[in-house]
Parts: structure tokens; sequence; C-alpha cells
């Protein structure tokens, strides 16, 4: 595993997030395509809580408490719970933004992590490594929703215009 790889990938991640957002505005961020889909500002929302209350905390747990009960989380019911579509878009994205060079510091800050020591639960093990893989895939797999989430907002405005042109989706 390349650590220092992922780390820099967790850097890009959040600029990459941060332009895909810039020409947003607040009411196409909380338009969602269909009922049951995240908009694009629950989905901002949710990589904010995540960087606060998951992956940070949990590879902090894994590295520095590995005998500590897992900290719950409860990401779907944040969604509704915590009105993530009431929230405003450039204070989420700040907020984010934020926390991510939290992250990044924390990071750089750790001495020689044990990235092959592992967090065993009633769920299974998890290793330290396994932990910061899955925080640059969870990144990688919402960029996608957002993308996803883009092309949506686009097919709103070029309307009654047709893209197939373009190429297939």
């Amino acid at each position: 595993m390349k650590h220092e790889t992922l780390y820099q990938e967790l850097i890009n991640d959040a600029g990459v997030i941060s332009k895909l957002l810039d020409s947003v505005t607040q009411a196409e961020a909380s338009y969602k395509p269909q009922p049951e889909a995240w908009s694009i500002l629950e989905v901002l929302c949710h990589l904010y809580d995540e960087e606060r209350e998951d992956f940070r905390a949990h590879l902090d747990l894994i590295l520095h408490h590995p005998h500590e009960p897992w900290t719950p989380i409860n990401p779907q019911d944040w969604v509704i719970s915590r009105k993530y579509n009431q929230r405003d878009l450039a204070e989420m994205l700040s907020n984010f933004v934020d926390e991510r060079r939290q992250s990044l510091s924390w990071l750089k800050s750790l001495l020689a992590p044990d990235w092959e020591i592992k967090y065993t639960s009633h769920w299974g093990s998890m290793k330290a490594g396994d932990m910061l893989s899955a925080w640059v895939a969870h990144d990688n797999l919402h960029i996608r929703q957002l993308v996803d989430l883009k092309r949506a907002r686009l097919l709103n405005f070029t309307a009654p215009y047709d893209v197939r042109y373009a190429g297939d989706w």
C-alpha cells in the first residue's frame, strides 16, 4: 500500500469535490432527481459528517485504541435527522474542506503508524490500512455520485435540447 499516494488522493479529492460544486446554486444543490435519491447537498453533508465522525475517528480508534468499542454511525438516518437538505451549500462546503484539512494534518502528524494493526468486533476485522484505503474509496464513490447528480442538473437546464451527441452515459 502506498500511504503517500492515498494521502495525496485525499488532498486531490477535496479539490475535486470543491470544483464540482463551484457553479452549483443552493436550489440546484437541494434538487433530487428521484425522491429516494440524495441531493448534491445531502452528499456533501454526508462527506462532512463521515470526515469527522467516521473515517478519521475510526482510523484513530484502530491505530491508538483498538480495544475500545467502535463508535456507531448511522449515515442513512443522518440525512433526515440532521436535515442535510436544509443546510447552506457554501457553509457545508467550507466545513467539509476545513475538516479535510484537519484530517490531513492529523494524518501527517502520525509517527510510523502500524497500518497492519487490526480492529476486531462482532462484524469482523479491519486493519488500519483497510480504513485508510476505504476512506479514499469512499471519496471516489461520492465523487461519482456528485458527477451523476451534476449530469441530472445539466439535463434539467438543457431541456428541451438533446445531449445524445455527447455519447452514452
